[in-house]
């Protein structure tokens, strides 16, 4: 399995990313494929970086269309990214 590095940038929209935000850290949470995500702190607008594991951009990809703020389109931009650690502890 490859490692896949996914940036989010969120909308504008505080009221509605604090509201929906609990029900996207439990989906996130239960996916199989995460390997660790959160916030990219002082960004305006928000971003935040996740990290996954998966056969392809495309599971990423499907997998992740199911995330709550997704959903409720609060997800203004998503990149995913093959990510191929060579130092530190996701280095194979």
């Amino acid at each position: 399995m490859d490692y896949y590095a996914v940036s989010y940038v969120y909308r504008d929209d505080k009221e509605s990313l604090d509201k929906i935000r609990p029900e996207h850290r439990a989906f996130l949470g239960s996916l199989s494929q995460m390997v660790a995500s959160g916030p990219l702190p002082d960004t305006s607008p928000s971003h935040a970086l996740l990290i996954l594991r998966g056969e392809s951009a495309a599971e990423i990809e499907q997998a992740l269309d199911a995330d709550p703020f997704k959903l409720a389109d609060l997800i203004a931009e998503r990149h995913i990214e093959k990510w191929l650690p060579v130092i530190g502890v996701f280095a194979g």
